[in-house]
C-alpha cells in the first residue's frame, strides 16, 4: 500500500465514488450507485489509467480493448443493458456521448451533497452553477469513428494534470490499484498484469461480423467465443466490429479523398457546418437549431481566412444520415461542423464536433449547458473555437467584426429565426408569415439591422410574385428597409446585398453596384453577396466581369444561393457572346429546380435561335407555355432590370422567333 495524497479527482472503486475538487470550478462527490453506473465508472478509471501508461492526456480506443471491456461489463455491470458484443461498444458510445456529461438530470450517477429545494418538484433534483455544468459537461470527449472509437476523459480542460487524478482501490493507488481491482472481479479468470495493453486491430471497415442474437459473454464462452470471432476475422480478412453513430447517424466514417473531392481544395481552411440536430421534445423548436447553424455560418463567413459553404448547400443533408467524407467530397470541403441542440425549459444544451475529414480525426468536442439568453454568446464561442482549432488568427478589426451582434434582445431573434424559415419557402402564405414575424422582431427590438435587412428580402420576394399591384413602389419600399438596415449597421453584409437587388430592379445600376461591392467586402464568403455583386454586373452590361462572381457563389455554395444565380450568370454568357456555356448553365437550373423552372425554359428558347436551333427553341417555347399558358413576352420583357436597351431588344426579338405570338 502506499500512503494517500490529497488528489483534484480522485477514483474510487472500493465504493465506486467520484470525488472532484478542483479549485474555483468543480467540488462533487458523484456516486455511481448500480450495476451498469459502476460499470461506468469503472470505464472512467480504465481510460484514466490507459493516460497514466501513456503519460499524456489523450484519447483511448476502446475497440483495441473489447475483451476488457467485456468483462467489466459482465462483472462490474452485472451484462445490465446488454451484454451482446455487437451491441456493447455502441452502447458505451451512446451513455458518455449523451448520457455521461448530463450533471443536472443525473441519468447515471447520483451527486452527493446537494440538496433539492422543496418547491423544484419531482423533475428536478439538484441546483448547479453554470461554471459546474460546463465544467462537468467538458471531462468527456468523444473522438473517431468506426472501429477507432476513442474516448478520453478530458481532465486537462479543468486545468489540471495526470498528476491531479489518482484511481484508488484497496488502499492501493493508481496502475496497481487498478491491476487489483480488475483481478478482483472474476477470481476463476486469468487476467494478465498487461491485460489493457493495446492489441493489433485488423481494420478492413467496408465488412462486418456481427453476433447471433441472444449470445452472452460470460466466463470460458466468452474466451471461446472472442478466439473465434478472431479466427473468423483472420481467415475471411474482414475487420472486427463497427461502432454505430447513434448521435447523428448509423454510419461509419473513412477519411474523404482529395481526388474524389467535387471542387479542389482552396489553400485555406475549408468548412461545411451541417444543420444542428433538434434533440429537444418539442419539434418545434428546430427553428431554434437551424438557425443556430445558420448564425456559426454567419459568424464564419466574416472572416477572409476560411472558405466557409453557404447554409442551403450544408442543410441539403439535413434529415439524412450523415456521412462526413460524403459532405466533404461533395462540398469540396476538408473541415465538418456537426451540432446538436436540446431545449428544455429556459435552458440550452449544445453539443458539437469538428471533424478533419481527410484524416477522420476529431479537432474538438465541446458541450454547452447554459441559459436560453446565453444563446448569443454561445455562437461566439463556437465559432472563435472553429477558427482556433483550424488556426485561423485575425487582427483586432476582424475580431471585433465576428463578435458583432445584431441584437441583444433574445426574443427578437427567436422571432426573426422564426421568420426566416417562412422566408425560405416562396409563396404568398407563408411570406405574409415571415412579414409578420420579421415586423414582431422590429418592434421588440427596433435597432436590429437583421430584422431590416430581413424585411428589404421579403418585400423583394412579394413583389417578385405579383402581391402588389404597384411593382415599382413596393421595389421601393423595399428599398427603404434596406437603407434602414444599414443606418443601424454599416458593416451588415447582408442589408448591402439585399438593398444592392432593390436598387437594380429600380434600375438604379451605380447604387446597386457600390451595395453589392460593399457586401462582399464585408463579408467575402457570403454566397449571396457574391450572387448579388454577379447580378448587377450582368444586368448593369459588365458581364465579363461579373462571371467569376457567380462561380464564386457557386463555389461557396455548389447548391445556387438563389435560384436565378445559374440563369444570371448564363446571361452574363449570353451577352458575351459564349452561346455553348449560356445553354449549360440553363440546362443545370433545369436539372435543379425541375422541368417547371419557366426563366430556364423561356432563355434556352431565345439561346436556340441566336444559335439556330429552332426546333429546339420551339420545344422550349412550348414548355413555357405548359408551364404558364397566360404567357406573355410583353409583360416579361417590361420587367427586365437590364440597362443595355438595345441588348435587351435584340434578345427579346429572338424570344419571340421560338414561337410566342
Amino acid at each position: 500500500m502506499v500512503e494517500k495524497v490529497q488528489h483534484p479527482i480522485r477514483i474510487d472503486l472500493n465504493q465506486f465514488k467520484l470525488y472532484i475538487g478542483v479549485k474555483n470550478k468543480i467540488e462533487l462527490t458523484i456516486h455511481f450507485d448500480s450495476p451498469s453506473r459502476r460499470f461506468y465508472l469503472s470505464l472512467i478509471a480504465f481510460v484514466v489509467n490507459q493516460m497514466k501508461k501513456l503519460r499524456k492526456v489523450t484519447s483511448i480506443s476502446l475497440q483495441e480493448h473489447l475483451e476488457l471491456i467485456a468483462l467489466l461489463n459482465t462483472t462490474v455491470g452485472s451484462s445490465a443493458g446488454s451484454s451482446e458484443r455487437e451491441n456493447l461498444l455502441p452502447r458505451v458510445y451512446r451513455k458518455w456521448k449523451d448520457a455521461l456529461p448530463n450533471l443536472e438530470e443525473a441519468p447515471l450517477f447520483r451527486i452527493l451533497g446537494k440538496k433539492k429545494e422543496y418547491d423544484e418538484g419531482m423533475g428536478r433534483t439538484y441546483q448547479f452553477t453554470d461554471a459546474e455544468k460546463d465544467s462537468w459537461a467538458n471531462l468527456f470527449e468523444y473522438k473517431g469513428s468506426g472501429e477507432n472509437v476513442r474516448l478520453r476523459f478530458s481532465i486537462d480542460r479543468l486545468g489540471i494534470g495526470l498528476d491531479d487524478v489518482a484511481i484508488d482501490f484497496g488502499g492501493y493507488i493508481d496502475e496497481e490499484a487498478w491491476e487489483r481491482f480488475i483481478s478482483s472481479l472474476k477470481p476463476e479468470v486469468e487476467v494478465e498484469s498487461k491485460t489493457a495493453e493495446p492489441s493489433p486491430a485488423i481494420k478492413v471497415p467496408e465488412s462486418r461480423v456481427s453476433m447471433p442474437k441472444g449470445w452472452k459473454i460470460g466466463g470460458a464462452s466468452r474466451h471461446r467465443l472472442f478466439a473465434s470471432i478472431i479466427f473468423i476475422a483472420v481467415v475471411l480478412g474482414v475487420g472486427g466490429f463497427t461502432i454505430w453513430k447513434t448521435y447523428r447517424s448509423a454510419i461509419e466514417n473513412r477519411p474523404a479523398s482529395k481526388e474524389k473531392m467535387a471542387f479542389p481544395l482552396p489553400d485555406v481552411p475549408s468548412i461545411a457546418v451541417l444543420p444542428f440536430a433538434n434533440m429537444s421534445d418539442d419539434p418545434k423548436q428546430e427553428y431554434l437549431a437551424d438557425g443556430l447553424a445558420e448564425e456559426i455560418i454567419n459568424g464564419l463567413s466574416k472572416c477572409p481566412h476560411i472558405v466557409v459553404i453557404a447554409r442551403n448547400s450544408s442543410f441539403t443533408y439535413k434529415g439524412k444520415p450523415v456521412k462526413v467524407q460524403q459532405v466533404a467530397e461533395e462540398l469540396g470541403v476538408r473541415h465538418v461542423l456537426e451540432g446538436s441542440l436540446r431545449k428544455t425549459g429556459d435552458r440550452v444544451r449544445i453539443a458539437v464536433q469538428l471533424i478533419d475529414a481527410l484524416t477522420g480525426q476529431h479537432l474538438f468536442s465541446q458541450r454547452y449547458d447554459r441559459e436560453l439568453k446565453d444563446i448569443l454568446v454561445m455562437q461566439d464561442e463556437i465559432t472563435m473555437r472553429i477558427l482556433d482549432a483550424v488556426q485561423v488568427r485575425l487582427t483586432a478589426g476582424e475580431d471585433a467584426r465576428l463578435r458583432a451582434k445584431g441584437t441583444k434582445n433574445l426574443e427578437a431573434y427567436l422571432t426573426l429565426m422564426q421568420a426566416r424559415q417562412y422566408m425560405l419557402l416562396y409563396n404568398r402564405e407563408n411570406l405574409a408569415l415571415a412579414r409578420q414575424l420579421t415586423e414582431q422582431a422590429i418592434t421588440l427590438d427596433p435597432h436590429y439591422a437583421v430584422a431590416y435587412a430581413t424585411l428589404c428580402k421579403v418585400q423583394m420576394n412579394e413583389a417578385t410574385i405579383g402581391v402588389y399591384k404597384n411593382h415599382r413602389e413596393a421595389l421601393e419600399h423595399a428599398a427603404k428597409f434596406g437603407e434602414k438596415a444599414i443606418t443601424l449597421d454599416e458593416s451588415n453584409a447582408l442589408a448591402h446585398a439585399m438593398l444592392s437587388q432593390a436598387y437594380a430592379w429600380l434600375r438604379e445600376y451605380d447604387r446597386a453596384i457600390a451595395e453589392a461591392e460593399k457586401a462582399v467586402s464585408f463579408d467575402p464568403n457570403s454566397a449571396y453577396a457574391c450572387h448579388a455583386l454577379g447580378s448587377v454586373l450582368a444586368w448593369a452590361g459588365r458581364s465579363q466581369e461579373a462571371i467569376p462572381f457567380f462561380k464564386k457563389s457557386l463555389r461557396l455554395s455548389p447548391i445556387p444561393i438563389d435560384p436565378m444565380t445559374l440563369t444570371n450568370m448564363a446571361t452574363a454568357y449570353r451577352q458575351i457572346g459564349q452561346y455553348e456555356e449560356a445553354v449549360a448553365s440553363y440546362k443545370k437550373a433545369l436539372e435543379l429546380y425541375g422541368a417547371d423552372h419557366l426563366v430556364a425554359h423561356l432563355a434556352l428558347s431565345g439561346m436556340y435561335v441566336l444559335t439556330g436551333r429552332e426546333r429546339e427553341a420551339r420545344a422550349e417555347a412550348a414548355e413555357v407555355l405548359r408551364i404558364d399558358p397566360t404567357f406573355s413576352v410583353e409583360s416579361w420583357a417590361r420587367r427586365l432590370p437590364f440597362k443595355d436597351q438595345k441588348a435587351t431588344d435584340a434578345y427579346v426579338s429572338a424570344v419571340r422567333k421560338a414561337g410566342f405570338k
